[in-house]
């Protein structure tokens, strides 16, 4: 069976819902907030035109998602899967923002367990590229047990290229939950 990029998960905390090009406007107002991004390689995409372009290649990408507090029911975020890779059985999770009300909380934890444990079901590798000044997301995705394993310059949709940082998870190395 093929992976699906988009599908309809969720645990005790979270709920994914595909992202749709109607979407902008309320995944906006998450965004808005420009501490979200301080430590992002971009910056400025909390300025509406700049999350434009964000937006544009998460509905590109066709694998990015609206992120619910599934208690509250409240959109608390983004993330996708992107750059499947069936030859290498690899995928990567990243463009993931939530809110600051989110932060130092289980959801993001929450949020990539849910995320691996069904990428884990179609790959043996999962890769995550994190902004080399994105300190917060780099102890996060360590705390699950990712390896840093490389750092490149990556070019993000529609921005200039920035130095990554590339984490991998080997699902035999994953703990499902």
């Amino acid at each position: 069976m093929p992976i699906n990029l988009q599908p309809l998960i969720q645990n005790e905390l979270i709920k994914l819902i595909p992202l749709k090009e109607s979407d902008f406007e309320m995944l906006y107002k998450v965004a808005s907030d420009p501490l979200i991004w301080e430590q992002h390689p971009n910056k400025n995409r909390y300025q509406k035109e700049v999350f434009k372009t964000f937006f544009e290649g998460a509905i590109k990408s066709k694998g990015a998602f609206l992120v619910f507090n599934k208690k509250t029911e409240q959109l608390i975020g983004s993330s996708r899967y992107y750059d499947f890779d069936e030859e290498n059985s690899s995928i990567a999770i990243g463009y993931t923002f939530l809110s600051r009300d989110h932060w130092g909380t289980t959801y993001n934890n929450a949020l990539k367990t849910l995320m691996l444990n069904y990428a884990f079901e179609f790959v043996d590798k999962v890769i995550f590229h994190i902004g080399a000044e994105n300190i917060r997301s780099q102890k996060a995705i360590a705390k699950l047990g990712a390896i840093k394993t490389d750092e490149i310059e990556m070019e993000y949709f529609g921005e200039e290229k920035k130095l990554n940082f590339i984490y991998e998870i080997e699902k035999s190395n994953w703990n499902l939950f």
